[in-house]
């Protein structure tokens, strides 16, 4: 957070830079970069500049999302709601008013932000016509996938933890299942997705890098997907198709596989 938050906007764009020419080398024609890194909001505007420019200097489509409520920054500590309704409001309509927001996305879990907080964040991106994405079920099911459903959200990411029902409503809602399989192993989880599930619920999935220096410090898309089949048992064969991929994106103009 201080480092993202210390960081001019040209520090942060040659370092992207150089994570995305990674990805470009691999075929990936389509990203999404979240901000959620400054958690203030000059921070969060640089981060979104720096994706909006990625996108219009290089031949790749960039998805940005304003990951709003990803942590609450020690100076909230006391404030929590208060930093939930400036986050829900003022940022989020000044960024969607620079056209800096494609999309939004909220940490929903017991560490981070509630089913209720994410809720009234999410509501706030649907009065302004803007998508969601949803952290959901990464350390336990307190619901964020039904809610993802709810709000039609083009994904839930992560699902290591996550119930039939919560499951059959993704799938209703056209929601697409992200698995993360790299942030599991450097994380040390022991609870893989329950593919079987997902699979029974007929849910897309896709497989995303999670590529961010804490918990997941991965540029290739091939090696997620790779980790994915061993360590989730996932068997490739039977399908992560360009269309899933899309759905995730929430645009039909990628034109290979989805990266995050």
């Amino acid at each position: 957070m201080l480092a993202t938050r210390a960081s001019s906007r040209e520090a942060l764009y040659e370092s992207a830079l150089a994570r995305l020419k990674c990805l470009m080398a691999e075929g990936v024609t389509t990203i999404e970069i979240k901000s959620g890194y400054g958690l203030e909001l000059a921070a969060e505007r640089r981060m979104l500049e720096v994706a909006r420019d990625l996108g219009e200097n290089l031949p790749i489509s960039v998805q940005k999302t304003f990951l709003g409520l990803h942590s609450l920054p020690p100076e909230s500590a006391a404030q929590r709601q208060r930093f939930v309704n400036e986050v829900s409001g003022p940022w989020l309509e000044s960024l969607a008013a620079a056209g800096l927001v494609d999309a939004v996305d909220s940490f929903c879990e017991g560490i981070a932000f509630s089913v209720a907080e994410t809720e009234q964040f999410l509501e706030a991106a649907k009065k302004l016509g803007l998508p969601a994405h949803v952290h959901a079920g990464q350390l336990s099911d307190i619901g964020a996938p039904q809610l993802a459903a709810k709000y039609h959200a083009l994904s839930a990411d992560h699902l290591e933890y996550v119930s039939a029902d919560g499951a059959r409503a993704m799938a209703a809602a056209g929601t697409v299942a992200v698995l993360l399989p790299t942030a599991y192993f450097t994380l040390r989880q022991t609870t893989p997705p329950p593919i079987a599930l997902l699979r029974e619920a007929r849910l897309p999935l896709a497989v995303a890098t999670d590529s961010n220096p804490g918990t997941s410090p991965c540029t290739s898309l091939l090696l997620a997907m790779s980790m994915g089949c061993t360590l989730f048992w996932f068997d490739a064969r039977r399908g992560i198709g360009r269309r899933d991929a899309q759905r995730r994106a929430g645009t039909r103009r990628a034109r290979g596989c989805r990266h995050h």
